[in-house]
């Protein structure tokens, strides 16, 4: 009797334990995945935090002001450049990483799309500059912000994702942007100093972007090839629809400074880029989870796994933003001046309502919905957005009213637009009650 028992509990024990691994097993590199890039946004947002006071006291509203109008500037580019391929090859590495001349052709075609991108980038670049009388005034700042953009080309961030492999990448650009780091603090002293901060951002990228081509040859030995254009030509197609998407958010997060620096003053585009700043690295703690569901969702289709995730972090993104509410006066009479502070709290304060919004928005785009088939709807909410955020902007410019206040209200109002069609198409879909 007591024998049978111990048989039956054994055997119970062994299929609750083959479970366990097996569930583990499928979830070990979606783990190690999310750790690996939460250490990179935290350090690649964190580490511009760090430096914010520092710049804006050294450098002075104006001189601050015209390094991040330049970033903003710079920005078109660098989504130009990306393509949608953070979104597409990813997706493509995901479902394809055990077809070695898949990977291949993969790769390479996207390395060599980008770099002629680069190319149309830098002749864009010079062409307005060098029309345009607002820009002349700082052409080399101009210049080398872009090498930024390079640093990001080069950067295939969207391989090791696909592969779900980020340990050895995570660390090398870690590294690399601690050191460039300490520059800033070491390097920038007076205002004519400011030059030195898009020279030091840009090497930074460009150093982690290397090192990451290196781990990318020696951990994977991935190769490189020349494909037919016909081959270029499909993925650069394929990734339009990505690229639609990326561009239409950039409309309506980096378009805003760009806009007060071109019809206000760089002092004002300089008290909104940092209330920005913040607003973004809140939405960055949430982009490992968005980054490793999208290929873990769209290979393994498990929805029950993505609800729980997502309850949780609309949870934790709903406490953070109580809990800045509370604390932020104290943090910004802390950290900046007494007139930097003041107008940047009152814009953070409205940027925060729009946090609410943009955390369970992002998490039901492409990790679910793109992920499930939908990518279209995904794409499309976003499109609308960007419509209805520049439509705004118009307006806000033909009646002379384009303020930091004005603009982060459109942002919060947008950003609603984009989670209203969002839930829509998840709720035709019927996409919250699949198993």
């Amino acid at each position: 009797m007591y024998v049978g028992k111990a048989f039956l509990i054994y055997r119970v024990l062994r299929c609750v334990e083959i479970k366990f691994i097996t569930i583990s097993e499928d979830k070990k590199k979606l783990l190690s995945n999310f750790f690996s890039l939460t250490v990179l946004q935290i350090f690649t947002y964190l580490l511009p935090l760090l430096t914010l006071p520092y710049l804006t006291r050294v450098l002075g509203a104006e001189r601050f002001g015209a390094v991040v109008f330049a970033q903003s500037f710079i920005m078109f580019f660098n989504v130009l450049v990306d393509y949608g391929f953070n979104l597409y090859a990813t997706r493509e590495i995901s479902i394809h990483r055990d077809n070695e001349k898949k990977v291949l052709e993969i790769f390479s075609s996207v390395m060599i799309i980008k770099v002629f991108l680069v190319v149309v980038s830098l002749l864009a670049l010079t062409a307005i500059v060098f029309t345009f009388d607002r820009f002349l005034d700082d052409v080399e700042l101009y210049y080398l912000t872009f090498f930024w953009v390079f640093g990001q080309a080069l950067f295939p961030i969207w391989y090791f994702q696909g592969m779900e492999q980020m340990k050895y990448v995570t660390i090398v650009n870690v590294v690399a942007k601690i050191i460039f780091t300490v520059l800033i603090f070491a390097l920038v002293r007076n205002p004519g100093d400011y030059y030195k901060v898009p020279i030091l951002n840009g090497f930074g990228m460009c150093a982690g972007a290397c090192l990451s081509l290196v781990i990318l040859r020696i951990v994977h030995n991935q190769g490189f090839g020349f494909y037919r254009f016909g081959v270029l030509q499909q993925h650069f197609r394929e990734s339009s629809q990505f690229f639609l998407s990326r561009f239409s958010v950039a409309i309506y997060t980096t378009s805003n400074t760009f806009v007060i620096g071109l019809f206000s003053s760089n002092d004002a585009a300089g008290y909104y880029s940092i209330a920005d700043k913040l607003y973004q690295a809140l939405q960055q703690i949430y982009h490992p989870v968005v980054q490793s569901l999208y290929p873990y969702v769209a290979k393994q289709k498990n929805i029950a796994f993505f609800k729980k995730i997502f309850k949780v972090s609309v949870f934790l993104n709903f406490g953070c933003i109580a809990l800045l509410f509370c604390v932020g006066e104290y943090v910004f009479s802390s950290l900046f001046t007494e007139t930097v502070g003041k107008e940047s709290l009152e814009v953070f304060y409205i940027l925060l309502f729009a946090a609410l919004v943009v955390v369970p928005s992002m998490l039901l785009g492409y990790p679910f919905l793109g992920a499930l088939g939908f990518g279209v709807h995904a794409n499309a909410s976003v499109v609308f957005g960007s419509v209805f955020h520049l439509s705004g902007l118009g307006v806000l410019v033909l009646v002379g009213d384009v303020t930091i206040y004005s603009i982060a209200y459109m942002v919060v109002a947008t950003e609603l637009l984009v989670l209203v069609y969002r839930i829509y198409w998840v709720k035709s879909g019927l996409l919250w009650l699949r198993r």
